[in-house]
Parts: structure tokens; C-alpha cells; sequence
């Protein structure tokens, strides 16, 4: 995989802090004053990574559509995982398997956020179909807030097939859609389980539907359908380890 950008300070604080191997160097905007900056071009300098400051158009240019606060980082990620490293995850995971399987998320924002809730708790891996998932862009990096550094991201040639592994390992796998009566309250998250999630448009395709053990749905008395995808996912996850008694 070829070198990328990482931007914005929650971001460079992230790789500095879990994967500072591969941090290649760290751009400084000329004359920043942030205090927060100048901390992590320090410990960079520290690490023995080159800090160079330069122009504000320069890193402009790298970040993109992403805001980086004066600070970017080129990174070096390491390989993406795919369906063959799922038996190791489940072996090391064991009885306390927890993935989130997410069907087609392409906001960069959402995927970002998801990696965040994934991360904070503590989900064994995040799996996503390879051909329809944004991918780990400085936008998904910066909006995960390091969650990106913390937590496997799975990108499944095939993501029906990928189910199917975690189901011949013994994982049962509960789906979120609107159009079912069983509430995810109702259905045991306890033990190696999976939770997927549909894309912010059209939800989970049918055969991702079909490799689903349990189809749920997250009660809403109010006045609204649906909830954002990365909501949804803070929502079920929580509920997970709220079942399992996480502290």
C-alpha cells in the first residue's frame, strides 16, 4: 500500500502515539502557534522523524477535503486485512469476539466515526466488502480520532463469504434493519457475536441479509425512521457490552 497523508493534530497524536514506526516525517505549517503542534512536532523530533515546516498551501495540497490544523504526517499503513486473517482474530478474540461488519458505508465522515465507536469498544475487527467502502482516506482517519490506529480494518473480497467464516467459527451474527419487529434488546449479544450494519442509504444488500443469524431493529418511539449509520453503530455496540457487563 502506497504512503498517505494523516491530518489534523487528533490524528498525527494517534499515529505518534500507537504506530510511530511509520511515520515517515510530519509537516509543520509555517509560523503555527498552536501549542499542541509545536508538542507533537517535539515528540516527532524525539522519535527521530524528520519535521519539516512548510507553506499553508502545501498542506492544503496533501490534506484534501480534510482541515489539518497545521499539522499533517505522512504515514506508511500497514496492509489492509482480508478474509484470511479473520481465523487468527477469532482465535486470539476467543469467547469475547465482538466484530462490526458494515455493508457499503461510503461517507468517509460516518466510516470514521464508526472506526471511533468500534474502538472505544474494543470490537476484535471492522469488516467492510472491499469493492464498496471508502477505505482509510485522511478524512476517515481524522474523523476516527485514532480509532483507525486501534482497531483492524478488514476489507472482505467477499463480504458473504467473510460472514460465513465467522459463522463456521461459532460468532452469531445479528443485522440492524427498520422493517423487523425484534428489538436488538431482545437478542442475546453475549458470547462471539458479529453486528452488521447497512449502508446510510440502502441498508444491508440481501445476501448480507441472508448470512445474518438475527435481523433486529433499534426501538425509536420519536418521530424518526432512521438513525445515521455511525449512531446506529455507537447504539448496538454499547448495547453489546452493556449485556456482556464491560466496565
Amino acid at each position: 500500500m502506497s504512503d498517505s497523508w494523516i491530518v489534523g493534530i487528533n490524528p498525527v497524536e494517534g499515529a505518534l502515539s500507537n504506530d510511530a514506526e511509520r511515520v515517515r516525517e510530519v509537516l509543520v505549517e509555517n509560523g503555527q502557534r498552536n501549542p499542541r503542534v509545536h508538542e507533537l512536532a517535539e515528540r516527532a523530533k524525539a522519535l527521530k522523524i524528520p519535521v519539516h515546516h512548510r507553506p499553508r498551501e502545501q498542506l492544503d495540497r496533501v490534506s484534501g477535503e480534510a482541515r489539518h490544523q497545521g499539522i499533517v504526517a505522512l504515514y506508511e499503513p500497514p496492509p489492509v486485512a482480508s478474509e484470511s486473517d479473520l481465523p487468527d482474530l477469532l482465535t486470539v478474540a476467543g469467547s469475547d469476539a465482538l466484530f462490526l461488519v458494515l455493508d457499503g458505508v461510503t461517507d468517509p465522515h460516518n466510516l470514521g466515526a464508526c472506526l471511533r465507536s468500534a474502538a472505544a469498544a474494543n470490537v476484535t475487527a471492522v469488516i467492510v466488502p472491499k469493492d464498496r467502502a471508502v477505505g482509510l482516506t485522511p478524512v476517515v482517519r481524522r474523523a476516527s480520532a485514532g480509532g483507525a490506529d486501534r482497531v483492524p480494518l478488514v476489507a472482505a473480497t467477499n463480504l458473504a463469504r467473510a460472514m460465513r467464516t465467522l459463522k463456521d467459527a461459532g460468532v452469531w451474527i445479528t443485522g440492524l434493519a427498520g422493517d423487523t419487529e425484534q428489538a436488538i434488546y431482545d437478542v442475546d449479544l453475549k458470547g462471539p457475536v458479529a453486528l452488521v450494519l447497512g449502508s446510510e442509504g440502502e441498508g444491508m444488500r440481501r445476501l448480507t441479509r441472508e448470512n445474518c443469524d438475527f435481523v433486529a431493529r433499534i426501538p425509536m418511539p420519536g418521530s424518526m425512521e432512521s438513525l445515521n449509520v455511525s449512531v446506529a453503530t455507537g447504539v448496538v455496540l454499547f448495547e453489546a457490552l452493556r449485556q456482556r457487563g464491560a466496565r
